[in-house]
C-alpha cells in the first residue's frame, strides 16, 4: 500500500525554518548542494518508524501539512512556543489514539503533534 515517504515544507526564509525544527526537534538538516536552495531534512534514523523530508523557499500560497510523533504534545508545546511558534488548536483526546494538537511554526506552515496513549478515553 502507498505511505507517505518525504515531505516539504515551504518557507519564506527557509534558515529560520531550519533553526526552529533543530531547536525543536533536534532534526539534522543540511543544504543541498544542487542548482537552487533546498535543505534535506532527517528526523531519526531508520531503527524506529518516520519519514525525511526538505525545507524549499516558499513559491506559492501552498503549505504542507504533516503531523509529528512526540513523547509529550506538553513538552513540545513549550518548546514550539519558545522557538517562536504558536499552538492554533490545543491539546486534545483522541479516544483510543492519544492526545493532538495543531501548531504553526514561525514561517505560517501548520503541523499537528500526537501523543499515542490507546488507553485514553
Amino acid at each position: 500500500m502507498p505511505r507517505v515517504i518525504h515531505f516539504e515544507l515551504p518557507a519564506d526564509d527557509p534558515e529560520r525554518a531550519v533553526r526552529f525544527y533543530r531547536e525543536v526537534f533536534g532534526w539534522m538538516i543540511n543544504k543541498w548542494e544542487g542548482p537552487f536552495d533546498y535543505w534535506l531534512v532527517m528526523t531519526g534514523d531508520e531503527s524506529e518508524p518516520g519519514i525525511d523530508g526538505g525545507i524549499m523557499r516558499r513559491t506559492d500560497a501552498a503549505g504542507t501539512r504533516n503531523t509529528i510523533g512526540v513523547s509529550s504534545v506538553d513538552e513540545y508545546v513549550a518548546k514550539i512556543e519558545a522557538a517562536g511558534g504558536k499552538v492554533v488548536a490545543p491539546k486534545t483526546t483522541v479516544p483510543g489514539v492519544g492526545y493532538l494538537a495543531y501548531c504553526e511554526d514561525p514561517e505560517g506552515n501548520l503541523f499537528g503533534l500526537l501523543q499515542e496513549d490507546r488507553s485514553v478515553q
